[in-house]
């Protein structure tokens, strides 16, 4: 039976260093929220607590209403999917997938069909008579999910699980959790430092920094209105300059950058001195003698990518990085260019 997970003003600290601070967050039934953050910010450790790994040095940790702060992970209807995969080498897949429900003390012909039913709804039927070392990495990622599966837990932990896997793969690998997650309705925590993966899997994310939470929601409400400087940058790529609110207008904020005047919502930051955030794909790019309005840049870089070109454009405003779909016109170092900001993609952030 899958459960909420509920943080209430958790701490972690290891002597002197607090890991997670205050953390407050709920994961609602059949949710997959990631944890989404640099090296150290506290996200692994927040895994960790909730696995049992680690205790909080305060505040409470309740699955599916219960509290578990003091619980041991061996007592808590948990279960993870590590980087590693974990497999042991010597075991077949079938053996694998059974080892946590074997140790159990669930009966070995029992457990091996409950573990081929597990190799199948991981679209693995077939192969559990094979070794760990004759298959592919996502192959074995899967069987490593299949054996969190198989005990039925309350809650699925995914700690970095497509680090190992090559880009293509990852993708694929990625689609087959969520679709998995899905059908299965199952509650997930999902760790990763890639913005990308996050943003493809989840249905909320929780971006931390330096042991806190940095901001929270759906990843199109992170993606499109940033709180702050910090998430609109780790957040997918973004364009971070200056600008200034002239005038208050209602919900929006009159704000002035280079020689464009834009409305944006004002998000309650007074007049004055503002940061803006500019997605590279919100930066249009026309000729220079072009009547739209716009600001002129130079274009000191461009890389062909198959899909779309991207430029790294010198401005008054800073060095823009611009991600631009079509393939035509195709401007080349040195040209001069006319910038068009689009009307979405640009949002004011707080410092």
């Amino acid at each position: 039976m899958t459960a909420s997970v509920v943080f209430q003003g958790v701490t972690k600290a290891f002597g002197s260093v607090v890991a997670v601070r205050d953390v407050s967050f709920e994961i609602e039934t059949g949710k997959l929220v990631t944890l989404l953050g640099p090296s150290g910010c506290g996200k692994t450790t927040t895994l960790r607590l909730i696995a049992g790994l680690e205790m909080p040095t305060g505040g409470r940790i309740l699955i599916g209403g219960e509290d578990v702060s003091s619980l041991p992970a061996t007592d808590r209807d948990v279960s993870m999917v590590f980087q590693s995969y974990a497999l042991f080498p010597h075991m077949t897949v079938l053996e694998n997938v059974a080892y946590g429900l074997v140790v159990g003390g669930m009966a070995k012909r029992q457990a091996h069909g409950q573990a081929e039913e597990g190799l199948a709804q991981v679209g693995l039927g077939g192969f559990g008579t094979r070794l760990p070392s004759e298959l592919s990495g996502g192959q074995q990622q899967r069987v490593a999910v299949a054996r969190a599966l198989v005990l039925e837990p309350q809650v699925l932990l995914f700690d970095e699980p497509l680090s190992n896997l090559d880009a293509k793969l990852r993708r694929r690998v990625r689609e087959d959790i969520r679709e998995l997650q899905q059908k299965l309705n199952l509650t997930s925590v999902y760790v990763t430092h890639d913005q990308e993966e996050a943003l493809a899997v989840s249905d909320q994310i929780i971006v931390m920094r330096e042991a806190e939470i940095a901001q929270e929601g759906p990843p199109r409400a992170l993606y499109e209105e940033p709180v702050d400087r910090f998430v609109a940058d780790f957040v997918g790529d973004a364009n971070l300059v200056e600008g200034e609110i002239v005038a208050i207008e209602g919900d929006h904020g009159v704000v002035r950058v280079a020689d464009l005047e834009l409305r944006l919502h004002h998000r309650d930051l007074p007049p004055g001195k503002a940061a803006l955030a500019i997605r590279p794909e919100a930066i249009q790019l026309a000729n220079s003698d072009s009547a739209e309005a716009g600001f002129r840049g130079r274009v000191s870089r461009a890389t062909y990518l198959g899909s779309h070109l991207e430029y790294t454009i010198d401005t008054e405003l800073g060095e823009l990085f611009v991600i631009d779909p079509r393939m035509s016109p195709v401007w080349a170092a040195g040209n001069e260019v006319s910038i068009v900001l689009g009307q979405r993609g640009v949002t004011l952030v707080r410092d």
